[in-house]
Order: structure tokens, then sequence, then C-alpha cells
């Protein structure tokens, strides 16, 4: 029987307030309004930007249905949707692609002004949320919201991939995969021949090794003060790897004397704090080295260092998504894979049901999890 203009009633993972584990919950999805989809999530990966949501570092409306790593079949569409059809296997995408604002138009960047990130609203496009749970309003996640076993976003905000594409692994390029991969290939470019530092050896930091070996770099450091990750990136094309806290000295130093005095040509940061922000800056050769910030950071937070960092020449950049638009570059990775460009499984280190959803998060904060895959 379809269930196409029918509300769903389903399994999704509710943050009711900051600090708290998640609870399973049944929760009603209310079928899609015109330009939107309604998908059936049959994968999802556990980032750690959920977790930020979960400790209050990363600012949103509470209650809210996190999650935003994932991939799955669409199970209705609204009025005027032609992207997408019933049936269809697609990847969410937490930055949209409209193709007609500024970004989406300029060939320099790929933030969508439809994004719901900086000052996130946690609503749909129209200001209302399609979820409901125990007589309440949910709010979504960054355009996606995918901790749940159905889920609506605009059509803006999800794309079309291979049929043939094992779900369970190409969810990671919904985020943590193409973030990292496209921070080196994409955002710096980085050139054959040059040596590169990678600030976090977690999914995403794993994965912007995996760019700057793509991409030809002759040397990539690793740095995080957890060894165990070490050989993991080695694996992945780290030639060596560091931990700031076997140095007395700040790492830039370490990176510097590491360097023959010159410093890195290209640094980036993937964790998300202001400090190693800072270090990964002062790594780069100070006057044609450029850092790249990939990690989240605290809504807060900010940052206060020498401008003679970036006077002599260094070039600081941000980078969302890998600095790909979603729509375009998605499915052509989704085809990569598929074609053995690049491996997903050794970033896959747990594949958990559903329900152990909070067994999946603690994994994450202890370390002992690269990224761990949701399956329903």
């Amino acid at each position: 029987m379809s269930t196409a203009g029918k509300v769903i009633k389903c399994k999704a993972a509710v943050a009711w307030e900051v600090k708290k584990p998640l609870s399973i919950e049944q929760v009603e999805v209310a079928p899609p309004k015109a330009h939107e989809v309604r998908i059936k999530i049959l994968a999802t990966g556990i980032c750690r930007s959920d977790d930020h949501v979960i400790s209050g570092a990363f600012a949103m409306p509470f209650p809210i249905v996190l999650g935003h790593e994932a991939a799955g079949v669409v199970e209705s569409v609204g009025e005027g949707v032609t992207c997408v059809k019933p049936g269809d296997k697609v990847i969410p995408l937490f930055v949209p692609q409209c193709g007609k604002c500024t970004s989406c138009r300029s060939t320099k960047g790929n933030l969508c002004s439809e994004h719901d990130l900086s000052e996130a609203r946690g609503l749909m496009l129209d200001g209302t949320s399609r979820f409901t749970c125990k007589g309440k309003s949910l709010h979504n996640f960054i355009s996606t919201s995918t901790f749940t076993e159905y889920t609506v976003v605009h059509e803006n905000a999800v794309v079309k991939i291979d049929a043939a594409a094992p779900l369970e692994k190409v969810c990671l390029i919904g985020c943590g995969f193409s973030t990292g991969y496209g921070a080196a290939v994409q955002t710096a470019k980085v050139e054959p021949g040059s040596t590169c530092a990678v600030f976090g050896l977690g999914g995403v930091g794993l994965s912007t090794v995996m760019g700057c070996k793509a991409a030809g770099a002759s040397r990539i450091i690793g740095v995080d003060i957890n060894k165990d990750k070490f050989p993991k990136a080695k694996e992945m094309g780290a030639t060596e790897c560091v931990n700031p806290m076997d140095f007395k000295k700040p790492i830039n130093e370490v990176l510097y004397g590491l360097t023959d005095g010159e410093g890195v040509d290209y640094s980036f940061e993937v964790i998300g704090r202001t400090d190693t922000m800072t270090a990964a800056l002062a790594s780069c050769h100070m006057n044609y080295g450029t850092s790249v910030v990939v990690g989240v950071p605290p809504s807060a937070s900010e940052i206060t260092f020498s401008p003679l960092l970036i006077f002599t020449g260094r070039t600081w950049k941000g980078s969302i998504f890998g600095g790909w638009k979603s729509k375009e570059a998605v499915p052509k990775l989704v085809s990569d894979f598929m074609g053995g460009k690049f491996a997903l499984d050794p970033l896959i280190t747990h594949t958990l049901p559903f329900d152990k959803i909070n067994e999946g998060f603690e994994l994450l904060r202890s370390g002992k999890s690269i990224r761990s895959v949701l399956v329903f």
C-alpha cells in the first residue's frame, strides 16, 4: 500500500536537550510539500558535527533530529519535483545547490544561500517542520536530518546516485569523505611534490590525507594526540605522524623543524579548535603556505592571532563540504568510488543497527572509531 501523501510513523533518534543521550522515539513524518522529497534512510554515518550539537558547541534549536551523512531511497515527491522520482537511490545534501544564488552561479564558491548552517533555524524553507513527536514539533538539522527512518528535504538538498552503489558505504560521500578529500583536491588544490600537514586524524582528517595523496603530495604529516590513529593514517597515505604531546615546544615549531625551517606548503585543521587553527596556519611556509580550516568551530569561539602570520604572504582559507558544488559533485564522487578511484571501507570501523546510535557516539568520543555507520 502506497504511503505517498500520508503521514508516516517511524523511528527516529531525538535530541531533546543538550548533553543528554539521544532518545529513540516514534515520530510522525509529514508528506512532502511542493518541491520537497521524502526519503527512506537506509544508512547514516555518525559525524563529529552531530556530536558538537549534542555537547552544545554547535548551537542549534532543540528538540532536533540530527544526522546529515546518509543515503537512502526516495519514497515520494511533492508537486513540481523533477530531479528525482520514487525508487531512486539518493544522498541528502547538507549544503544544497539551488543553482540560482551568487555562490551557485560562481565558479569560486559552493555555499548555496539556501543553507541552514551559520544561523540555523532548523526548519524547512517555508519556516515549518515535517517532524512531530509526542505532539511537539521537532527541528531538522542542516537541511537533512538523517537519524530517522524517513526524512523530508527540499529538492535542492538531494541528488540521485548510481543505483548499484552500496548505500552503507557511499553515505560517507554525504559529508565526511567529501569534506576531507575535497579540502585537499578542491579547496587547497594541493600540488604534486608538496608537503602537507593534517591536524586531526578522524574520519574527515583521514579523508584529507587521502586527498593529499591523490593530489601527489610527497610528504603528508599527520598530527594527532591519539597515537592509536597513526597506523591507519599511514595506511591511508601519511608519510609520518607526530603527537604534539611528545614535545615541549609548540607543534608549529616542531613542523618547521621537520621541514628544515621552511614550514609545510599546505596545512589542514580538521578538529574544530581555534588553537589548532592558529597552529596550523603558523605551520605553513611564511610566504606561500596555505592553511585550510575544515573542522567546525564552536559557535561562540573567536580567534586572536598575530597579523604577521598572514602579512608575510600566507593564505588562510575555509572549506565547507570540501568546496564541492553538491548536486554536481556527489554523483561523480559516487561514480569514482564505483570505479575504484578511492576506497571507503578503511574509514568505516563499525556498522551498527540504528537502535545502537548512542553506542556509536560513545565510540566516537572515546576515539575507538573512525566512522560508525548506522543501518536500518
